[in-house]
């Protein structure tokens, strides 16, 4: 038997499944009717950074693996999308490429991380040096001579001019800004849809179980350094997914997407919008960046020090998050409700009434 617990939100009501499962469709079909284009373009980008955080919240959440340096996936899906589409023109191979260089990239760094049993703190520490020697490393290759095949990684000019992800198999036909964001969208909901069916499963029991004990794991025979490498492997994947669509949005890619302040942010995403969930991540995501868009469009007050100070009041009023928090709330009012529904006024029963039981109410 696999332990789990109630904190671990491994599995959610299929109610609040249904619930997202539902909205999402809703703002796919429905925000290209409602919204303008620049607004469209905008919630594109939200949808790329959603994704994102999703994946630092499965691998920290539910794998508790603290990931320091997820930026590292998101700027290799990045670059691989964008070398392998200007290679090959045809943009479906590409994104595939996007998925597994940071798949493959994560699964070699935590096989020696894991299987060397390297603290978790270590692995916070070597994911973050990791993203801070890619950022080092593409920050010095401006220069016609780095280049893969006739992509040029242009350094801190980064790559421009990124060819948007066409129709399968249909190089000439480049998605439009709708079309860009129903691929965003939908790969969004896919994606909260797969780690949901994995969480579900035997595999995502064990993660749960591993990062709630691992001692105890393992000693019902699971090994926990296979099971943290499969779930930072995942999440890499993911990671890599969003930062093709990142790279699709901006139809720029530099090595600004490894450093710190992405690293940084992400984690932000997690925290502001509840660790152990699936939906905190997202909307903290979209919650976190509107206000970066909104603090960048006034002159009033410097945007680093407001968001910070708006940072710092989330983390001391609400330390767990929105949603375990709107979570807690809603069903303590559905408890209350119930209790004062069960205690309705009324007439006591004929068996509590001393003289209606010895017939003296005749």
């Amino acid at each position: 038997m696999i332990p789990t617990t109630a904190r671990s939100g491994t599995i959610a009501g299929p109610a609040g499944f249904l619930a997202v499962v539902a909205c999402g469709l809703a703002l796919l079909f429905g925000a290209p009717h409602v919204t303008e284009s620049f607004g469209l373009v905008q919630m594109t980008g939200f949808a790329a950074l959603a994704m994102f955080a999703l994946s630092q919240g499965f691998v920290w959440g539910y794998g508790g693996i603290m990931s320091f340096g997820q930026a590292a996936f998101l700027g290799l899906g990045g670059y691989a999308y964008a070398v392998s589409v200007i290679n090959l023109g045809d943009s479906t191979l590409p994104v595939l490429i996007a998925i597994a260089v940071p798949m493959l990239f994560a699964a070699a760094l935590g096989y020696f991380m894991f299987f060397g049993r390297i603290s978790d703190a270590y692995v916070g520490v070597i994911t973050l040096t990791v993203s801070v020697i890619l950022f080092q490393l593409f920050n010095t290759t401006s220069g016609s001579q780095y280049r893969i095949g006739q992509a040029e990684l242009g350094g801190f000019n980064g790559i421009p001019a990124i060819p948007v992800i066409n129709r399968i198999g249909e190089p000439g036909e480049q998605l439009d800004i709708e079309g860009l964001w129903a691929v965003a969208m939908s790969a969004l909901i896919l994606v909260y849809v797969l780690l949901r069916a994995i969480l579900a499963s035997r595999l995502g029991r064990v993660i749960v179980a591993i990062r709630e004990n691992e001692t105890r794991a393992q000693l019902i025979g699971y090994d926990p350094r296979l099971y943290k490498l499969l779930a930072f492997t995942i999440s890499a994947g993911i990671a890599g997914l969003a930062g093709c669509l990142y790279a699709n949005w901006g139809g720029f890619i530099s090595p600004t997407v490894f450093g710190l302040s992405m690293s940084a942010q992400v984690i932000i995403y997690v925290l502001v919008g509840g660790l152990g969930t699936l939906i905190g991540p997202m909307l903290g995501a979209v919650l976190i960046q509107s206000l970066i868009i909104a603090a960048g469009t006034q002159s009033m007050v410097d945007s680093n020090l407001g968001l910070g100070l708006v940072l710092v009041g989330f983390v001391l009023l609400v330390p767990e998050g929105l949603v375990p928090v709107a979570r807690r709330l809603v069903v303590g009012a559905a408890e209350r409700f119930t209790a004062r529904k069960r205690a309705t006024p009324g007439a006591e029963p004929a068996a509590a009434n001393p003289a209606l039981a010895e017939g003296g109410g005749r």
